[in-house]
């Protein structure tokens, strides 16, 4: 028992933690205020828009890496060296060169 009141904290040590704690909540609660208050919130019609045009253009990039693709597996059919040694000749590089990969269709 004598172990547990040396642990426990002392009052006026009890009295700075219950400030702190109160500034903490006052800050938090200002934040909170701030956030609720502010008026640059996405629409929903501008959140449609984004997304519609972010489906357009991953769209698009599909398409068109599926064109080159076929372009470059087309000409590669005649090439006598191998698909890597032509990508470094003619100066291509892909997305997996760079680790960029296609958004998931949604």
């Amino acid at each position: 028992e004598l172990k547990d009141l040396n642990s426990s904290m002392t009052t006026p040590e009890m009295a700075r933690e219950v400030e702190e704690l109160r500034k903490d909540c006052a800050s938090h609660t200002e934040k909170l205020e701030r956030i609720k208050s502010a008026t640059n919130h996405v629409t929903p019609e501008e959140k449609e828009r984004v997304c519609s045009q972010q489906k357009l253009y991953c769209k698009e990039w599909r398409r068109r890496k599926r064109m080159a693709t076929e372009l470059l597996e087309a000409i590669l059919e005649g090439y006598p060296k191998s698909k890597k040694q032509f990508f470094e000749e003619v100066g291509i590089e892909t997305d997996e060169d760079h680790n960029v990969t296609l958004p998931a269709a949604v």
